[in-house]
């Protein structure tokens, strides 16, 4: 039972951001409004952590299932796939560079900000 309510917690934020995304006319998907949502009430404790935590979990452990309809949806577009390959290898290449590149000094950001909180209340 505790496994229903948290995936329905987390379906029903979803629900949510599916809606705002049909209200609101702005080109952002409601997968990102949801994950916002998400955030900001987990963040507030309006949802509490353990109130989501083992489901989160599993659905990020199976997370790497999910990509499968995706890839399989490439076969239907084959045709239009193989002439640009060389392009969408080096788009996905830099890309996910890039990516990493951001999410590192993001992160190297973070921490540094988080370290010079921690001398001020020391």
């Amino acid at each position: 039972m505790k496994y229903i309510k948290q995936f329905a917690i987390i379906t029903f934020i979803s629900l949510i951001g599916e809606c705002l995304n049909h209200l609101i006319p702005l080109p952002i998907p409601a997968s990102i409004y949801g994950v916002v949502i998400m955030f900001i009430c987990l963040e507030t404790k309006i949802i509490p952590l353990d109130a989501v935590r083992d489901v989160g979990k599993f659905l990020v452990s199976i997370m790497q299932i999910m990509f499968i309809p995706a890839t399989v949806g490439l076969i239907d577009i084959w045709d239009v796939f193989v002439p640009n390959w060389a392009a969408y290898t080096v788009i996905i290449i830099v890309s996910t560079f890039l990516v990493m590149f951001i999410s590192g000094k993001a992160t190297q950001l973070v921490i540094f900000l988080k370290g010079k909180g921690d001398k001020k209340n020391a």
